[in-house]
């Protein structure tokens, strides 16, 4: 039987503070192509692909053909963040004490490419983390299975060997999806109960609450 373990984590607004960098680099490439989309909708639809997180908000009655217009939008005023993306506090210190207990980290994103790399940056914990399953890995993102499985597969565990810890609804539906632990964060701006709702076995604050209480919560359950 084996005994490795993973911790799989979302990025953004898990690790790192950009959640809202994402609701005004969004609502503004929309406005640019003529869309009003409330900063409350899109702040609910983060953490989706972006294909999903367009259709999620502008219905499958959208042309499709503006799709690109927006993402390309959106990439391009969030990249102007990238030198500064602000990780959240004890990510990183986070990430090498469950690396110092024996759990495989792995990362589990809709971020691709150099967005994911900045993140990574941000975070500056590669020295711990085994790899990060993203956008351009999966057919489908969160909330289908995928990225979370595909980056226990990476681990090489079981689910029942693995706990997922992410801040939204579709982090929570992913992880329960896949079998694996899910665990959330309120650093993303969802609310505790939309977050209990959606599966999460425990929910702390950010990632400095889940550091400090690693000796009693979830993770010293497994």
């Amino acid at each position: 039987m084996t005994t490795k373990r993973a911790a799989i984590f979302d990025v953004d607004g898990t690790l790192v503070d950009t959640n809202h960098l994402h609701v005004v680099t969004w609502w503004e490439a929309f406005r640019q192509g003529g869309h009003r989309v409330p900063m409350r909708e899109i702040h609910r639809a983060v953490g989706l692909g972006s294909d999903d997180l367009i259709e999620h908000l502008l219905g499958k009655d959208r042309d499709p053909e503006e799709d690109k217009q927006f993402v390309a939008a959106h990439h391009a005023l969030y990249a102007t963040y990238f030198d500064r993306l602000p990780a959240l506090d004890a990510a990183g210190d986070l990430l090498r004490a469950l690396a110092g207990r024996g759990w495989t980290i792995v990362l589990a994103t809709s971020a691709s490419g150099t967005e994911l790399s900045a993140l990574r940056r941000a975070i500056d914990a590669d020295d711990v983390i085994l790899g990060a399953t993203s956008a351009d890995d999966v057919a489908d993102g969160k909330p289908a299975p995928d990225p979370v499985r595909q980056a226990r597969e990476r681990a090489d565990v079981p689910s029942e060997r693995a706990v997922f810890v992410g801040d939204t609804v579709w982090d929570m539906k992913a992880a329960v999806r896949d079998g694996v632990v899910p665990v959330a964060v309120l650093s993303g701006g969802i609310p505790r109960t939309d977050l209990e709702t959606a599966g999460a076995h425990a929910v702390y604050r950010d990632p400095a609450d889940l550091l400090e209480h690693l000796d009693t919560g979830v993770f010293a359950d497994r």
